[in-house]
């Protein structure tokens, strides 16, 4: 079973930069697609951006420009790097992962961790 954990979530003033961490067990980090999705208070989760082995494949409208994604193939670690953040970007953060970046992006992932907490404020 994949094995994923979130880091790196806080509180920033809009414009402001945060990089979460998805440290991911080996097998997950190389054969499985991954992604950040995020879910603020009261409204539905929505996915942010996908990834396979750290390379982008998809972000979502309301972040492209803004965010982006990398790897550290040693660590199997996936980043997301969120710049000029703004209140809307506050909710919690999720790494997920499955092996079809359809189901990932479009349906729900097989695999989840926790989530970490991001607070902007405006």
């Amino acid at each position: 079973q994949a094995k994923l954990v979130e880091s790196g979530g806080g509180s920033v003033q809009a414009g402001g930069t945060l990089r979460l961490s998805c440290a991911a067990d080996p097998y997950t980090y190389t054969y499985m697609y991954m992604g950040w999705f995020r879910q603020a208070p009261g409204k539905e989760r929505e996915p942010v951006a996908r990834a396979f082995q750290g390379a982008a494949k998809a972000f979502a409208d309301s972040v492209k420009g803004r965010f982006t994604t990398s790897g550290d193939d040693a660590r199997k670690t996936l980043y997301l790097q969120m710049e000029n953040l703004k209140p809307e970007d506050t909710a919690i953060y999720y790494c997920a992962a499955d092996t079809s970046p359809s189901k990932l992006w479009f349906e729900n992932a097989t695999y989840w961790g926790q989530g970490t907490q991001v607070t902007v404020s405006g």
